[in-house]
């Protein structure tokens, strides 16, 4: 039998974590240098505080510091007393105390990250209890309670990216100073580069939490184009990029971005039938790859939960700044809905589009087209060919197609031109860009020529 709890141990309650002297201290130190909150706003936030009055006096520095007005005793004294809560924090007193308590106001943001330290390690408390009782939830799907695990936990440690309600008007000032930046700096793009000049014309760059779904027949050159974006992000901004390969393995991703990088054929690479001028453009290729921040997963029939773990992962270690996602056909919803394709297409653009937001990135996700493309002339894509679900292109934020003339007219004059089609783009204009396409070295290439 499991023995009974002493009176000694039942009086050993946990104490949530807590430091009440870092709190008083980092009070004093905002009144004793009116300076001390630049230095802190961003770190600390009223809910950080574990002793209540501690927070209704940061609450009152905090406004008086949005009003510009100047932070001592007496003017924080007085905005406590028109909020109706100076007695309630112990007066006036209780403030001269704490200025009293700290000789210098230079540790101020070591007490501010003891005390955001303090709060994160109160909400893990809350976030194991709460996963304690999502445990208990047999009737739930466990990749469902697995997923609601992970979330509470993410959002534990991203608790500093966490956003309320904002109102417009704290957002004017930044979004004034944006294009005030982009109207100095006209070249400048608002979005991710995507190393092709006609599509960042459109574009803007790859926008934040936006979902683009490029798609195309077979053999248009899809993932080849996805891999050249994600290569021109990494290698010429440093950006991260995540890419989820569910049709090839990651050594035939590997061959076909060496190929590209290096300006080689990619036959030649795969079969070894290189020449030592080759291999001189290889190793090259492989110092400019191997400090690209490129990271990829090529696991098989992944779903979207799956995947969403595993980017909230690489953005936490990696600081992610663009997802590739190939191919959207071949992830399955995780909701026992196989039976009915439609839905299960439904639930995965969906899902898609949540991860863009949730991560704030770029999704690119590569969509095949059905098969009545083939059955017009000329055969350009329609947004009505996406297959399987209108429900994609009403939740992408930009869908563009691949559309090459020479695969289906060989006699054409656009020899080795593809033209990518911009049929929607909900925040701008949408177009089309003609590319070089280079297969023999999967690569895509700039051109002068753009139609809008």
């Amino acid at each position: 039998m499991p023995k009974s709890k002493s009176a000694k141990d039942l009086l050993k309650v946990k104490v949530p974590p807590q430091n009440p002297q870092a709190e008083e201290s980092l009070i004093g130190s905002l009144l004793l240098d009116k300076d001390a909150i630049i230095k802190v706003a961003d770190i600390v936030h009223i809910d950080d505080f574990y002793i209540e009055k501690n927070g209704l006096i940061y609450e009152a520095i905090l406004k008086l510091f949005e009003k510009r007005e100047p932070l001592d005793v007496v003017t924080l004294s007085e905005t406590l007393e028109s909020q109706g809560v100076l007695k309630e924090i112990g007066g006036a007193s209780y403030l001269t105390d704490l200025v009293n308590g700290v000789p210098t106001a230079a540790h101020v943001v070591n007490y501010a990250k003891i005390v955001t330290q303090k709060a994160t390690l109160r909400r893990l408390i809350e976030a194991a209890n709460l996963i304690n009782n999502i445990a208990y939830d047999e009737d739930e799907q466990l990749d469902n309670l697995l997923d609601k695990a992970e979330k509470t936990l993410f959002d534990v440690s991203q608790k500093h990216l966490r956003q309320n309600f904002i109102s417009i008007k704290d957002v004017l000032a930044d979004s004034f100073d944006r294009l005030d930046s982009l109207h100095k700096d006209n070249e400048s793009l608002r979005g991710v580069p995507t190393g092709f000049t006609g599509l960042d014309n459109i574009l803007a760059g790859l926008q934040k939490s936006d979902l683009i779904i490029l798609a195309a027949r077979p053999s248009m050159g899809k993932t080849s184009f996805a891999l050249n974006i994600a290569q021109n992000v990494a290698t010429k901004q440093g950006v991260p990029v995540g890419v989820f390969s569910l049709e090839m393995s990651k050594e035939q991703l590997i061959d076909r971005m060496l190929a590209s990088e290096a300006g080689i054929d990619s036959w030649k690479l795969r079969t070894g039938s290189l020449e030592d001028k080759d291999f001189e453009k290889l190793n090259k290729a492989m110092g400019v790859l191997a400090e690209a921040p490129i990271y990829i997963d090529d696991s098989a029939m992944t779903n979207v939960m799956e995947m969403r773990t595993k980017a909230r992962r690489l953005q936490s270690e990696h600081d992610l700044g663009l997802i590739v996602i190939d191919y959207l056909q071949l992830m399955s919803g995780g909701s026992n809905n196989s039976d009915n394709r439609v839905q299960e297409i439904s639930e995965i653009s969906r899902g898609l589009k949540g991860l863009a937001r949730e991560l704030n990135v770029p999704v690119i996700a590569l969509s095949q087209l059905s098969r009545s493309v083939e059955q017009r002339s000329p055969k350009i894509p329609q947004l009505s060919d996406l297959r399987e679900s209108g429900s994609i292109e009403q939740d992408a934020d930009v869908v563009m197609f691949i559309y090459r003339e020479d695969y289906y007219e060989k006699e054409t004059e656009k020899k080795n031109i593809a033209d990518i089609l911009i049929k929607k783009h909900r925040n701008g204009p949408t177009g089309d860009v003609e590319l070089y396409f280079q297969p023999d070295q999967t690569l895509f290439k700039n051109i002068d020529r753009v139609h809008q």
